[in-house]
């Protein structure tokens, strides 16, 4: 695959194309919907009831990559839009629309990367792709004590916001940002080792939609290579 997010996150190979970093934060996010909570809870207290209330979720994102310039600034990317669909634990299909088409889906047990560029598709399986990383958080299990450290970093641009650490320093990610209102996470902010800041913002949630597994179920489009790491 190209983007270098999705393979490094998952011990992956060299990019090939520049504009795939920033397509391949995906794998690493998305979010779904959880009932609102008093304005008075704390980040915490919304996080933990969006991952106890949410099985299901479907909604739209927009992403912007943010890296550090040689003059001491930073360089914002275009915004790529696109959207999300998940079922706990571990089924989603993430999906690029713009500016560039690309597909991240997982069914539980794989984790497929689809480029349609290249009429190209990456395997891997998904216990080793997932870890340490936003995915775990938002489509994974509940048992985010186990590779998570959680804290609260206050309010920012309205919402309220929760820093999560992994535990282990095998992963890609420094530190997981995420902004929460009402129960909903709105925002994320992914800092990985490299110096770049991946910005999601999460739009048109629909909570616990009723999903026909098979819906997560990958079919290799027709000529693609597959190739099985």
């Amino acid at each position: 695959m190209t983007h270098s997010y999705a393979h490094s996150y998952a011990n992956a190979v060299t990019a090939v194309r520049p504009r795939s970093a920033w397509r391949a934060a995906a794998l690493l996010i998305a979010a779904a919907l959880a009932a609102p909570l008093p304005a008075a809870a704390t980040a915490l207290e919304q996080f933990q009831s969006f991952v106890a209330g949410t099985r299901a979720a479907r909604g739209a994102f927009t992403q912007r990559l943010v890296k550090a310039d040689t003059a001491g600034g930073a360089r914002v990317s275009n915004a790529s839009t696109g959207t999300f669909l998940f079922a706990r634990p571990g089924k989603f299909i993430w999906t690029y629309q713009k500016p560039y088409e690309q597909l991240l889906q997982a069914d539980g047990d794989k984790l497929f990367i689809y480029d349609k560029d290249l009429n190209q598709v990456t395997v891997r399986k998904l216990g080793n792709a997932l870890g340490s990383s936003p995915a775990a958080i938002l489509f994974g299990s509940n048992d985010l004590d186990k590779n998570f450290s959680l804290r609260e970093i206050g309010l920012k641009d309205g919402l309220e916001w929760l820093e999560a650490t992994p535990r282990t320093k095998d992963t890609t990610f420094e530190k997981i940002g995420i902004g929460l209102r009402n129960g909903l996470p709105e925002a994320m902010e992914l800092r990985d080792s490299f110096g770049q800041v991946s910005l999601l913002s999460f739009t048109r949630f629909e909570k616990n939609p009723v999903l026909a597994p098979e819906q997560f179920r990958f079919v290799p489009p027709k000529g693609a290579d597959v190739f099985n790491n």
